[in-house]
């Protein structure tokens, strides 16, 4: 008889996949005759290194003209609008997966935030905002005198 070791993430990684599926369905994602419109939120990127904080969001087929980055009440929020092509049919699409409408994002920003520093450049459809940390927040080295 042979061991076979066992994954407990195995069934809770099916079960997750049975969910989506059945959530798919729900909203008519995977049957491809409604095209997808409507709220959606581009995926992001948050990390941090000493200087900065940064915020990478995937917004391919966005005009830049149709991307709003504000800083509000510590709060930056990311707006904009995906807009369908309108030169293909309805009828000539085989599957939609992408969404498109309006979307918005909303991120609580840390009171170290230089907010008049900030950033905001899109390349290859990754808009990217590099959000300064003030001088005095920054972490400092003390060095530590032994007597």
């Amino acid at each position: 008889m042979a061991l076979v070791k066992y994954n407990p993430f195995k069934d809770l990684r099916a079960m997750q996949e049975e969910m989506n599926h059945l959530l798919d369905l729900a909203w008519n994602r995977e049957s491809g005759e409604e095209l997808n419109e409507g709220i959606w939120q581009p995926p992001v990127d948050i990390y941090e290194n000493p200087e900065t904080v940064v915020i990478k969001a995937e917004v391919p087929d966005i005009d830049q003209k149709d991307i709003e980055v504000r800083i509000e009440n510590n709060t930056l929020t990311l707006r904009g609008e995906r807009k369908q092509n309108t030169d293909i049919r309805k009828e000539n699409y085989h599957r939609v997966e992408r969404y498109f409408g309006t979307f918005q994002r909303s991120f609580t920003l840390p009171e170290n935030i230089a907010q008049d520093q900030v950033q905001a450049s899109c390349d290859r459809g990754v808009l990217t905002i590099v959000l300064p940390k003030m001088e005095e927040t920054k972490p400092k080295k003390i060095k530590v005198e032994i007597k």
